[in-house]
């Protein structure tokens, strides 16, 4: 929804009434994931999608009707079998949507929660799933706005909604027998480059498209420069191991956090990964062949660095794609990560035969909160979905 934020964010300060369709649930191989949105306005202008193809059109009807209309509508969607001409989805799976409209009378905290969105601040929204139209609550990390209808009920539903931002799920829960959606908004999680290489900017670049705020970190202020980084989002000039353990210090570097050590320089590299394999960051990547990647293994277990510590490293780092542009390399490296952060060993998706979208090592990607019971369940099929 980031993609199309801004065009939401006018449309809403302008006055123009939309519909919302949103993946509330879904369960086989569903293509797209729980939060997925299309909007549309009264005039048929269409953004985002639910289902990369399959019932597209069927929620793209019932959104600009919920613009015109005013209505709520809950749509589910499976595998017509009996009736080929059917609405389905053919690859198996079942998704359920909600259908909203959205305008400044009826959403008047819409723009807060996309303001928010907008500039990547951590933010959720709460919304009555069944029913007639109960209200919408904007919730963050210390503030919130809007109700679901009762004060015990904007209470709870804050409550679950801040466990849920946390970890970054979104689904449908109860609260005292209401059920409401849950629409998690986290910041978007840090990638750090170190090395103020040309490849640094095409990581960025691919790293955006996956979501990644990313920071360009090199000593050298004649290379470490915005206009030579256009798709970072910050470039620093500062030794990369003084860098990163202040911002370990301010508690930037968690589990969800990208390290790429592209420097190539024993001398940044040494004491940049000795701090690296100390901080809880999930991915640790570092470019260099399996000549260089031994040697500076040598060099950090002679400053203490156990081995357990140096196995975290992915050196050389990336898939094994076969490129060698700047480009190529960037696709290897962030698609290297995208598998890391989801639990993935990066294979071909047909030599396997197991979920395409859930973790290898079973772990659920979005998590009951406080008192909430869960409705659906995560992806399990192994088809993929045609787009019609």
């Amino acid at each position: 929804m980031l993609d199309f934020a801004a065009t939401l964010h006018d449309w809403f300060i302008s006055g123009r009434p939309f519909g919302v369709a949103t993946v509330v649930a879904t369960s086989g191989s569903a293509v797209r994931e729980v939060g997925a949105v299309m909007a549309v306005d009264a005039g048929g202008g269409a953004l985002g999608g639910v289902s990369g193809g399959c019932v597209e059109g069927a929620v793209f009807d019932a959104a600009v009707s919920a613009a015109t209309g005013g209505f709520v509508d809950r749509l589910r969607f499976g595998v017509a079998a009996d009736d080929p001409f059917a609405i389905g989805l053919t690859c198996g799976g079942t998704i359920e949507v909600v259908v909203d409209r959205v305008d400044r009378n009826s959403r008047p905290h819409y723009g807060q929660l996309l303001e928010r969105i907008m500039s990547r601040s951590s933010v959720a929204e709460v919304t009555v799933a069944s029913g007639a139209a109960g209200g919408h609550l904007v919730v963050t990390a210390d503030d919130s706005f809007g109700s679901i209808g009762h004060p015990l009920l904007d209470a709870g539903a804050t409550e679950l909604a801040r466990v849920m931002l946390a970890d970054g799920s979104s689904g449908l829960r109860e609260i005292d027998a209401v059920e409401v959606f849950v629409r998690s908004f986290p910041a978007p999680p840090l990638l750090i480059v170190f090395g103020a290489l040309d490849l640094a900017d095409s990581v960025a670049r691919a790293a955006a498209i996956v979501g990644y705020r990313t920071v360009v970190c090199d000593a050298r202020p004649i290379f470490a420069t915005a206009e030579r980084f256009p798709h970072a989002d910050e470039v620093v000039v500062a030794w990369p191991h003084e860098y990163l353990t202040a911002q370990w210090g301010k508690g930037s570097i968690g589990g969800s956090t990208a390290l790429c050590v592209l420097t190539h320089d024993e001398k940044f590299d040494v004491p940049l990964l000795d701090v690296a394999v100390r901080t809880p960051a999930g991915y640790i990547g570092v470019l260099g062949s399996r000549r260089t990647h031994e040697d500076r293994r040598r060099r950090l277990l002679a400053r203490g660095v156990d081995a357990d510590s140096l196995a975290r490293l992915a050196s050389p780092v990336g898939l094994d794609l076969g490129g060698r542009s700047p480009g190529g390399t960037a696709l290897s490296i962030v698609a290297e990560m995208v598998a890391v952060s989801n639990g993935r060993s990066g294979g071909r998706l047909r030599d396997g035969t197991g979920s395409l979208h859930g973790r290898e090592d079973g772990a659920l990607r979005s998590a009951p909160g406080i008192g909430a019971s869960v409705a659906g369940t995560t992806p399990d099929g192994a088809s993929t979905c045609p787009t019609l």
